[in-house]
């Protein structure tokens, strides 16, 4: 194994950054910027804590679920989920985030990165119910970055071409469940009845 330790041998062996990806970030939204959150149904949320423990999380609602406050904020609301709030907690004693927007078939990603606070309410969140869910907080972010990212890695990956993806042959959630965690008292049967999409449907937006 050759490590790589110095950051100079880094840049060396990446090359130098092409013109385009080095003056393409900015500090606030563009109209762009306002458009692309407004069609985004999903969002993975990168956090880490004080000691530089990591966390990213995905989070998914209609799309535009994500709120333009102003030209350098944006708010993202909590959903019912497992209450581990890994994120939420890091956010509390390291407040910089990364978030990155993804949109179904468009190739090219939106990112953000700035430094979050968690707000418990705001007129706002009356603009984010859904279902009848009003949230019960939300996270708003500063921006200090922003800019968008090329299309390379949806394209290695054919992730939008259905055609190309390879058949699943995991098993399935409850199975995983089971065999990972052997302390769960619940049967397979009954595991795949908790994580079966009709039960998941109740849960989506209640706790």
């Amino acid at each position: 194994m050759n490590e790589i330790t110095d950051p100079v041998e880094l840049r060396e062996l990446l090359g130098e950054v092409a013109w385009r990806p080095k003056n393409k970030v900015r500090n606030s939204l563009h109209e762009h910027d306002r458009e692309w959150i407004a069609r985004t149904p999903f969002i993975v949320l990168a956090t880490s804590d004080a000691d530089g423990n990591c966390d990213a999380s995905p989070k998914g609602d209609p799309a535009g679920f994500v709120k333009v406050l102003d030209d350098k904020t944006i708010a993202i609301p909590e959903r019912p989920g497992n209450r581990r709030a890994d994120g939420y907690f890091n956010v509390l004693s390291n407040p910089h985030v990364g978030v990155l927007f993804v949109i179904p078939r468009r190739r090219d990603t939106l990112r953000i990165n700035g430094r979050a606070r968690l707000v418990r309410d705001a007129p706002y969140f009356d603009d984010m119910i859904v279902k009848g869910n009003r949230p019960i907080l939300a996270l708003e972010v500063e921006i200090d970055q922003i800019f968008f990212h090329c299309a390379k890695a949806f394209m290695r990956s054919s992730l939008w071409e259905p055609e190309r993806w390879p058949e699943d042959t995991l098993p399935s959630a409850a199975r995983m469940a089971k065999d990972v965690v052997p302390a769960i008292a619940e049967t397979v049967e009954q595991l795949e009845e908790y994580y079966s999409p009709a039960n998941y449907e109740k849960m989506l937006y209640n706790s």
